[in-house]
């Protein structure tokens, strides 16, 4: 019998496909914005983030930074949005537009949906009004239009009661009209007027000849015959794309300014100007397009225009006027800086500008200076021959540098948009948790960003112990607003550090008994006496003399707490006792006893709240696995209120006073009581406290946190109280001042034995910590952790030349150090030069200018506002910047443009992940040839040794796709850190778009074709092919002898190979032609994959498909040809639209020994989690928690949830967790009303929401 009988065998037994159950988790929200929108919604400077994701962000704008004012979801695609005032109100209202096909009016001051009102199908269709909105400047009107023929128009007002209403749309319909922009023009309060461009097509029975032509139109609401007419049309440049409208009316003269290709023009009835733009010196050929305009008024009826190019080069545009300032008579274009190229700018009154990047980071830049004589500019001209080489001719030219002259970033918002692969692994070598590596963003713009989960410490001082330290502790001075003493403790000493300018180490003076352990220390009272807890008995140091109370007889104290003015100390045995400071004689007295009955494991005092006189509970953890609550009042002292029963030994507990909140999440005004508790068995509980009678109020909300047992302390954030957990990891737990919502994320830090608090004038905010033999100060980057789901993320960037295509880890063999994997990084550039090429012309992006100049003509600000303050005065540098003042002014830019198609600029990278990405080699390819993918290969007959495969393409075009030649090129990574090329392959039949390792050999897609290679000495060999797939090889992955392939339109064929016989042979097709974007594999048969229409499916092999399958290759293809295709067809699992495109997911987990997820990334930047089920209890739950939330969460644009995630296709056995995570922010008598119909209790919901989100990382 052969081998392969036996496999044969079992694979023709019938596969039963067991359901798959899915839960959908947001780990990032997406980053890209579709627009940005300035106004005044509930004060002034607030500007409105349009997000890809659905999202609706509001950001208050300072001198500093932005900060999140509130976070609205609306789970639909956000197409447009404009700031609308009511007549007669004080505050905007937002208007936007969506792909459910209807008007919506959002206030958020509180927040209220005024309107939804339907006006076409659901989707971004081209004939459904919403790509386009304008509004009137006076709010008395929208306009609404589609990208073909439709438009409408709503006129806005009030009625008696103050409320706002809409009229029935007005149609200003046009037959075979394409719309490219609508803006609404500022005629004072004469009749709204509304400018398009339009371009009208012709009828197909017209003759071709006829060539349409771009017309500028306006469109005039004739309020008081409640009808709209086409006003006046004009013919303008074919390549014009943007319009901005100018003041009006008493303002100004009204019109509006067009962005087109190498020019800028004013149009207005009977009135055309046009400019010359100025170019850079290295990009004369081609055309330059402007893409952006947006118009800022100042005081006194001034005004300017800033207009930017497809380049990112940012153009300040001077209208000149006239003497009774009522038309344009010149525009003057000067050049500002270059940024990143922008979906919308925005000018505030205070002197800043916002960039919604379309690739790169989001930033807002404060004006050093908005007058530049000197710059390269251009004036108006009269002239009729507006082609290139006449502006070409005319135009000043400047040389772009990558260093801003006359803008300053201030705070910027990451963007990851566009994310093009994931890897999740954990390749740093020294921690925990795995990283997630990311490839972002496009040209220069580009980084490889490597996601650790939890927050960024910065690491301020390190210094060497003489042993292991058994604890530590901080002693506050007399203020109490900053330590006085680091207190070390060892096994048999104990070391105290005097804070100060500098920590230096202090002797007996101290007062301490330094031969002995500390088991607690505090300062008591406000004369700066201080406590300290050794196990022979407490001691009480004041005015340098110390008192002294010994354990009776032999006994020894186990464990201690103090505050400043309470003592609790438990002997071995179980007996406590208390000791408070008396407030007449200073004196720390012995008030009470009592036996636990069990020995005491921990225990806590807690703190004394301001305004009271007295800690009223602490907390004691016996060795019977309870945690009990005994009182502190006079009276009641160490009665017993309640108790906690525990699955694991209590190893330390807290209890922790946190601000309080109502049940809507906000802040009541009160304190919560909170009790954490840190257990023998790695994990944490948290649990509420009554204040008043010390009694457990819920049950508690219990976390996973290591291997080792948890040790908890109190520290400070942002001035609120938190908590610090360490095991294996440490953690930062603390609950959200503007949600109310508790939050939990790790450190990414080494892991930390003991740790508290620390504070002095340069550490307002810190923690000191021991990791083995050494002292750590650390503080921990509060930048971003602001509630939002990205919290528990810090990311570290790394830079890159090109666009990054793909990556892969490759083994490192015969290396002296630590190092084991590399990461490869290929990238590369359509229409770009490469590194040599760009130097050679001059250009040099990592070149830096230095060059200063003071704000003499900095740009006047709005003072009039309430919260401005005076004018800050510029510091004049010396010539030497910090590295914060070059990140404040680096700015990328993209190098000059080939002159014609198919120019390529690319490079091979090899980075070592266990040092923050850094680079170790980056080979330059050749001219024109661009690196699309790679793959990590072992070939069985050369010993097995890694090497690397790259897929190359010279000179391809992209209409019509053609390339000059299309390679396969080895390399071998040499000296832990260094790539040698081995050799290049030719190919044919099209570009290589996929490889991967195949039994020994490589498995490459090329065009077509899906080809196996083995090595030889010059050149890969050709070992087996299967040709005639349907259009291009995607994607490859490869398990046993079965090879799965995404093809780029007809989705997934599972191929096997037969090695008896050396040929590939149909397993299974999908019958679904998805469009294939990227695939993972799940196990032996089941593979998961994302489309271009944002999709994700999961696909299982059918029963028997092994046995049943039909060779459509070779020597059966002309008998199969004559009947139908009876190939296995692939079974549908799961089906899930996410709203992006999904370009990478991979199967891991995110904590060590943890359940495996589909991590994914899409194109705007999210990070996203598929989570399997593993109960049929949690599938129930989730079911009916998201089919009740679908009616009660607040639908802002009136977008169905069920239609939504069901886009293209049925949703399929995938719960939106986003939704129901949804339930935390409802109003508590919806989440009553909803937990009564899944009979729990609202704060089972919210522990379950919790758990499984922690369970994930």
């Amino acid at each position: 019998m052969p081998p392969n009988a036996v496999v044969d065998e079992i694979e023709a037994q019938p596969v039963h496909a067991v359901a798959m159950k899915l839960l959908d988790l947001r780990l990032q929200p997406s980053t890209a914005i579709v627009q940005s929108v300035l106004g005044e919604f509930t004060g002034p400077h607030e500007l409105a983030l349009l997000k890809t994701s659905g999202v609706i962000e509001l950001y208050k704008l300072s001198d500093e930074k932005c900060h999140l004012l509130t976070r609205v979801e609306t789970r639909s695609i956000l197409r447009h949005g404009v700031a609308v005032r009511f007549p007669g109100t004080s505050h905007d209202v937002l208007v936007i537009t969506s792909d459910s096909g209807a008007l919506s009016i959002l206030q958020f001051q509180p927040f209220q949906i005024l309107h939804n009102v339907t006006f076409g199908k659901t989707g971004c269709r081209r004939a459904t009004p919403g790509q386009y909105l304008a509004a009137d400047p006076k709010g008395r009107a929208v306009m609404v239009s589609a990208v073909e023929k439709r438009q409408l128009v709503y006129v806005l007002n009030r009625n008696a009661d103050g409320k706002t209403t809409l009229s029935s749309p007005l149609e200003a319909h046009r037959t075979r009209n394409l719309i490219l922009a609508t803006v609404g023009l500022d005629n004072g309060y004469d009749n709204p007027i509304f400018a398009t461009l339009e371009w009208q097509y012709p009828e197909e029975t017209e003759q071709n000849n006829i060539e349409p032509e771009l017309q500028l139109a306006y469109y005039e609401l004739d309020l008081g015959l409640n009808h709209v007419s086409r006003r006046w049309a004009t013919p303008v440049a074919p390549t014009a794309c943007s319009l901005a409208a100018l003041p009006g009316g008493a303002d100004g003269p009204g019109g509006v300014l067009m962005g087109a290709e190498d020019w800028l023009y004013y149009v207005h009835e009977k009135n055309q100007i046009v400019c010359p733009i100025p170019r850079r010196e290295m990009h004369t050929s081609k055309g330059i397009l402007i893409t952006t305009l947006t118009v800022h008024r100042q005081k006194k009826a001034k005004f300017f225009a800033l207009a930017q190019s497809e380049l990112g080069d940012v153009y300040k545009v001077s209208i000149a006027l006239n003497e009774d300032k009522s038309a344009v008579c010149g525009l003057e274009v000067s050049f500002l800086d270059t940024l990143p190229t922008a979906n919308t700018l925005n000018v505030s009154k205070l002197g800043l500008l916002f960039v919604a990047a379309e690739f790169g980071d989001h930033a807002l830049y404060q004006f050093e200076r908005i007058d530049l004589p000197d710059a390269p500019s251009n004036t108006s001209v009269e002239e009729t021959d507006l082609t290139t080489a006449k502006a070409v001719s005319l135009a000043k030219t400047f040389a772009p540098v990558t260093r801003l002259q006359n803008l300053r970033k201030i705070w910027s918002l990451d963007n990851a948009a566009p994310t093009n692969n994931i890897l999740v692994g954990e390749l740093a070598g020294n921690e925990v948790s795995p990283q997630i590596y990311t490839l972002t963003g496009r040209g220069p713009h580009s980084t490889i960003r490597t996601m650790r989960h939890g927050a960024a410490v910065t690491e301020l001082a390190v210094s060497d112990l003489p042993g292991v330290p058994g604890g530590i502790f901080t002693v506050a001075d007399a203020s109490g607003e900053k330590d006085q003493y680091i207190v070390v403790s060892f096994a048999d000493a104990t070391l105290v550090l005097s804070v100060g300018e500098s920590v230096e180490e202090v002797g007996k003076e101290s007062g301490f008994l330094i031969t002995a352990p500390t088991l607690a220390c505090s300062a008591l009272g406000q004369d700066g006496s201080v406590c300290q807890v050794h196990p022979a008995g407490v001691r009480h140091i004041q005015k340098g003399q110390a008192r002294q109370w010994h354990c009776p007889g032999l006994k020894r104290i186990e464990f201690a707490s103090a505050n400043t003015s309470q003592v609790l100390i438990a002997l071995a045995g179980g007996e406590i006792i208390y000791f408070e400071l008396d407030a007449i004689s200073a004196n720390l007295t012995e008030s009470s006893t009592k036996d636990m009955g069990t020995d005491v494991c921990c225990l806590d005092i807690g703190i004394i709240d301001s305004g009271k006189s007295r800690s009223l509970f602490a907390a004691i953890g016996c060795r019977d696995q309870t945690v009990r609550i005994v009182s502190l009042e006079p009276g009641q002292l160490l009665t017993q209120k309640s108790s906690l029963a525990l699955k694991s030994r209590p190893h330390s507990v807290v209890i922790q006073s946190i601000k309080g909140v109502d049940m809507e999440g906000k802040p009541n005004g009160q304190d919560d009581l909170t009790l954490n508790i840190g257990l023998d068995d790695g994990s944490s509980l948290r649990v509420f406290l009554d204040p008043v009678t010390g009694s457990v109020e819920a049950s508690p909300s219990r976390r996973f946190l290591g291997a080792i047992p948890v040790s908890v302390s109190r520290i400070e954030l942002n001035g609120q109280k938190s908590t610090l957990l360490l095991s294996s990891r440490p953690w930062i737990s603390r609950r959200d001042e503007s949600t109310g919502k508790h939050l939990m994320a790790p450190l990414s830090y080494v892991p930390l034995d003991h740790g508290c608090s620390f504070r002095s004038d340069a550490i307002p905010e810190g923690i000191v910590a021991t990791a083995g033999k050494t002292l750590r100060i650390l503080s921990v980057n509060t930048d971003g952790m602001g509630g939002g789901d990205d919290e528990a993320f810090n990311t570290n960037k790394t830079d890159l030349r090109y666009t990054p295509r793909q990556m892969t880890l490759v083994s490192v063999s015969n290396t002296t150090d630590q190092r084991k994997v590399v990461l490869v990084v290929v990238e590369s550039d359509c229409n770009e030069y490469g590194l040599e090429e760009k130097k050679a012309m001059g250009f040099d992006p990592t070149a830096k200018l230095s060059s200063k100049g003071d704000d003499a003509d900095a740009m006047d600000m709005d003072e009039d506002s309430d919260d401005e303050g005076e004018k800050k005065d510029l510091p004049e540098g010396d010539g030497d910047e910090d590295e914060e003042e070059n990140d404040a002014r680096k700015t990328p830019v993209r190098g000059p443009l080939p002159s014609k198609p198919g120019t390529w600029g690319s490079c091979i990278r090899l980075l070592d992940p266990s040092t923050n990405c850094s680079t170790l080699d980056c080979i330059e390819m050749g001219r024109n040839e661009a690196a699309l993918c790679c793959a990590s290969v072992r070939f069985h007959s050369k010993g097995g040794e890694p090497l690397l495969a790259v897929g190359t393409v010279t000179g391809m075009t992209m209409n019509p796709l053609k390339q000059v030649a299309s390679h396969i090129v080895l390399y071998r990574v040499v000296d832990g850190g260094r790539l040698q090329l081995l050799h290049r392959t030719a190919v044919e039949d099209g570009p290589v778009l996929a490889l991967a390792h195949f039994q020994g050999r490589l498995l490459a897609g090329i065009g077509k074709s899906l080809r196996l290679f083995e090595m030889g000495k010059r050149q890969l060999l050709r070992k087996c092919e299967q040709r005639g797939l349907p259009t291009f090889v995607k994607t490859i992955q490869t398990v046993g002898d079965r090879a799965f392939v995404g093809d780029m339109m007809q989705s997934i064929q599972v191929f096997r190979y037969d090695a008896m016989a050396n040929r590939f042979v149909t397993l299974a097709i999908d019958p679904s032609p998805r469009p294939i974007v990227s695939q993972e594999l799940l196990d032996f048969n089941t593979v998961a994959v994302s489309d271009k229409f944002g999709n994700i499916s999961i696909l299982r092999m059918p029963r028997g498909a092994e046995a049943g399958a039909i060779d459509m290759s070779w020597q059966r293809v002309l008998w199969d040809s004559s009947r139908s295709d009876s190939t296995p067809k692939l079974e549908l699992l799961c089906q899930y639209y996410v709203g992006e495109v999904v370009t990478a997911m991979t199967r891991s987990s995110l904590v060590a020994g943890g359940a495996e997820s589909i991590i994914y990334v899409t194109a705007c930047g999210r990070i996203g989690a598929l989570v399997p089920f593993s109960s049929r209890a949690d599938v129930e739950f989730f079911t009916q928690l998201e089919t009740a939330l679908r009616t009660e969460v607040l639908r802002p644009t009136g977008r169905d949830h069920q239609s939504y995630r069901s886009y293209y296709a049925p949703a399929l056995h995938v719960i939106d967790g986003e939704l129901c995570e949804a339930f935390n922010s409802l109003p508590h008598d919806k989440q009553t009303k909803i937990a009564a119909e899944l009979e729990r209790s609202p704060g089972d919901i919210m522990k379950k929401l919790e758990d499984t989100r922690n369970a994930l990382h």
